[in-house]
């Protein structure tokens, strides 16, 4: 029993990363579906932001009111940079993607996270190839597997699988609950642009991260 209590103990990471992993997949579901119904993409971010402002702004006021740090012109300037390539950016360029290709297309070109953070990196000096060493080497390979992986995604037209048909289209019947099916705006498909809105998204993520660890400036 003990056992069974540590493996479990032991598993709370795992199962917390799926659960992350399993919302945002029905964010990206539930955003296709508000945006193929007539919803602006830019609307829709600016809400996201409003909502996420009023519940993290009181929380960050009760739990860090003793310990914030001085408020330096650097200071904002690296949190405007953060809300604008984390944030905003980041998410119009993402979203915009989702838009033009699918949920799951989107979702695989954030596979691309790792490989541009790692390539910004290295323009940063934040990290060296070191090619003649192991490390080095695995790096770069994982870098070139992710942007080969991507590019797969966005040029190879296979043949489609239907694996698990339930006969549920999610369109129609959001539609039908909005009132009118004819609400519904389908968005012409383009992997090529999604292809280059996904990626530009991805950099802009590595930037977010780059300059939370990095004074560009500095």
């Amino acid at each position: 029993m003990k056992n069974l209590s540590d493996l479990m103990h032991g598993m709370k990471p795992v199962l917390l990363m799926i659960l992350v992993q399993l919302t945002f997949a029905g964010v990206n579901v539930s955003v296709k579906l508000a945006v193929s119904h007539g919803m602006s993409l830019k609307v829709l971010i600016a809400y996201r932001y409003m909502f996420a402002t009023a519940f993290v702004l009181p929380v960050a006021l009760i739990v860090e009111r003793k310990n914030r740090p001085k408020l330096t012109p650097m200071i904002v300037l690296q949190g405007f940079l953060c809300g604008l390539f984390g944030g905003a950016l980041n998410q119009l360029l993402y979203l915009g993607c989702l838009v033009v290709t699918s949920a799951t297309f989107a979702s695989a070109m954030g596979n691309l996270v790792p490989a541009a953070t790692f390539i910004l990196a290295v323009i940063f000096r934040m990290e060296k190839l070191s090619l003649r060493t192991m490390a080095g080497k695995l790096k770069l390979a994982g870098a070139a597997v992710g942007i080969l992986g991507a590019m797969t995604l966005t040029f190879y037209k296979g043949v489609e699988f239907d694996i698990w048909n339930t006969h549920i289209d999610l369109m129609k019947i959001v539609g039908r609950g909005g009132g009118s099916s004819a609400s519904v705006q389908p968005h012409s498909s383009n992997h090529l642009l999604g292809a280059v809105l996904g990626g530009l998204s991805c950099v802009s993520y590595g930037l977010w991260l780059i300059i939370q660890v990095y004074d560009v400036f500095g």
